[in-house]
């Protein structure tokens, strides 16, 4: 555990020239280690995207690869770096509009689909925020646990939630009006989800996130990040709140848990629908590695 925080500290302590360097090393790296995760990769890309040619494909997996290692090094400036080292490497834009929906809507929902730049987004947005709260699945070592914990919590207090303690250790913090990072887009099987298409492909996804959204009136901002591999830097954008997510039901309709359903089904596709279109801006920066489609409908053979 010394040993890997003094290397996070001695990457930290470098340029990004350097850093991005140690990277690229890196990447050829990944790619003979982590050959079950390239695969993974290659096969959802092969889903998702039908209509490219192979090679454009197998050029997506690469950059996806490059990206993918950089992101874990440059984890060293986000857990490490002092402020003006994280300010110059995450640049950040949207933000200016969270402090007036908080004071009117007492919380919001940042909705931060899995991208590479994920943990930049999330080491930028405590900078301008003096609480948060986010659900996240525990390490299984607890060392690098608390390391995890330590490096997310930079510049205010990060509530995290264990996904095992389930939604309602969140909600607590929107009842408190504390604006939660709410990750939306991973399988966790048939419990909560439904099945709604992602890239043409039918994905479990989970249902929660227009449950909170409803329930609470939350507004739903998307964190989009992307990074740079020119110049080693991250771009986060806070964009405004989506006008059609979660689909409110209408005031004369009759509340049935029939409508409910529905309701909240076809939000979910919708949502599913933005993130296709953020992943679109820049594909291979999408979190390709994570089985996305592991749980199947019945009948169906498996991806993976």
């Amino acid at each position: 555990m010394r040993l890997l925080i003094g290397l996070f500290q001695w990457l930290a302590n470098l340029g990004t020239p350097a850093r991005l360097r140690v990277g690229a090393f890196l990447t050829h790296v990944t790619t003979l280690l982590a050959r079950r995760r390239v695969k993974i990769a290659k096969r959802n890309i092969d889903l998702c995207f039908p209509e490219l040619s192979e090679q454009a494909r197998a050029q997506i997996v690469r950059d996806h690869l490059r990206a993918f290692t950089q992101s874990f090094i440059d984890r060293s400036v986000f857990w490490f770096g002092t402020a003006d080292q994280v300010c110059e490497l995450i640049v950040c834009k949207g933000h200016e509009r969270m402090p007036d929906l908080l004071a009117k809507h007492g919380s919001i929902m940042l909705l931060a689909p899995h991208f590479i730049g994920l943990d930049a987004a999330a080491t930028r947005l405590t900078y301008f925020s003096p609480e948060g709260a986010t659900i996240y699945s525990p390490q299984r070592d607890p060392d690098i646990d608390a390391l995890v914990r330590l490096g997310r919590a930079r510049f205010h207090a990060v509530h995290l939630v264990s996904r095992k303690e389930g939604f309602r250790a969140l909600l607590r913090y929107i009842n408190q009006g504390v604006p939660i990072y709410y990750l939306p887009d991973m399988d966790f099987g048939r419990t909560g989800s439904v099945f709604v298409p992602f890239f043409g492909v039918q994905a479990a996804t989970q249902t929660a996130t227009a449950q909170i959204a409803r329930k609470w009136k939350l507004p739903v901002l998307p964190v989009y990040s992307q990074w740079d591999p020119k110049t080693g830097r991250y771009d986060v954008e806070v964009g405004a709140p989506l006008e059609d997510f979660p689909n409110l039901p209408k005031s004369n309709a009759p509340d049935t848990s029939q409508e409910l359903d529905d309701s909240i089904e076809a939000a979910t596709a919708r949502l599913n629908q933005h993130i296709e279109s953020w992943v679109r801006r820049c594909p291979s920066q999408y979190y390709w590695v994570h089985r996305r489609f592991k749980t199947r409908p019945e009948g169906e053979p498996k991806f993976y």
